[in-house]
This record gives C-alpha cells, sequence and structure tokens, in this order.
C-alpha cells in the first residue's frame, strides 16, 4: 500500500520585519568585560500594524530572535485614512523629536531613516515626515515615530 502524506504547507510569515539597528554592548566587572548584541528590529504586515522589539544576546542570532519576538507582542494599530494617517502630529521619546504630516497627493514617503522603515512596514504610502531633534540614535528615533503613531486615536472613514 502507498499512502502519500498530505502536503502540509507552512504558512506564510504574516509580517515582514527588517532590523533598524545592530550594536555591540560590553558591561565591565570584576572579571573582565562581557560581550552582548543588543537588536532593534521593526515589524508590520504593511495594513496598519507595526512593532518595535529590543532584546540583547549572547550572539547576533538569538538577539535577533529575541528582538522579533517582542517586537510581535509590541504591535499598535495604525488608523489609516486613504494611504496615510489622518492628521499631523508629533512626538517625544528622550531626546528624539519626530513630526508626521498627512499628504493628499501621491508624493510617497518623504521621510529617511528608521522613520521610513516603520511607515513601509505599517502601510502608510502617503506620509511627510521630519526628525526634528539633532538625535542620530536609531532607537530613540524609532520609538519617538511609534509614540507619535500610537497617539492617532481615530480614522474618518
Amino acid at each position: 500500500m502507498n499512502k502519500e502524506e498530505p502536503k502540509i504547507e507552512k504558512p506564510k510569515e504574516e509580517f515582514d520585519s527588517k532590523l533598524l539597528d545592530l550594536s555591540r554592548v560590553t558591561r565591565v566587572t570584576g572579571g573582565g568585560k562581557k560581550l552582548r548584541f543588543r537588536a532593534v528590529i521593526a515589524i508590520g504586515n504593511k495594513e496598519g500594524k507595526v512593532g518595535i522589539g529590543v532584546a540583547k544576546g549572547k550572539d547576533v542570532a538569538q538577539a535577533i530572535k529575541k528582538a522579533q519576538r517582542l517586537a510581535k507582542k509590541n504591535l499598535i494599530e495604525i488608523p489609516l485614512l486613504n494611504g496615510t494617517i489622518p492628521y499631523q502630529i508629533e512626538a517625544k521619546y528622550g531626546p528624539s523629536r519626530v513630526i508626521l504630516k498627512p499628504q493628499k497627493r501621491e508624493s510617497g514617503i518623504i521621510v529617511g531613516g528608521p522613520v521610513r522603515i516603520i511607515c513601509k512596514l505599517g502601510g502608510i504610502k502617503k506620509i511627510s515626515a521630519k526628525i526634528l531633534s539633532k538625535s542620530r540614535n536609531k532607537l530613540n528615533n524609532a520609538m519617538a515615530t511609534i509614540m507619535a503613531l500610537k497617539k492617532i486615536k481615530y480614522a474618518a472613514k
């Protein structure tokens, strides 16, 4: 008898992920220096959900895996209105300040750095943004963007 096993397809990963920052961190103890890696990952489904995860691990792969797991726990919902946000919003996280402005015309995403990645992963197609602070810390700029997106209350449908 020749029984065919049913082909089980793995479900497609519903979230896309992007590595925002990877850094070596050391902790100095009495016995010497302890080396670890810190990963900052943004995930999103390009339909209004986005999240950020920050984790440390003994090696790069472990840090990335932990950060992805944390990012899935910290998902937020973005109220979208015709591919953009409903109104202008500003937020601050640590020293970083970010301002997000909706766009009516088809101009795309006019912003750079981690703000651009978060907007793309969140499904925002038309937005203009500016990082107002001099801070170049990718983690703080990403968190300021998430704070701004959390502040948006509703979208008039």
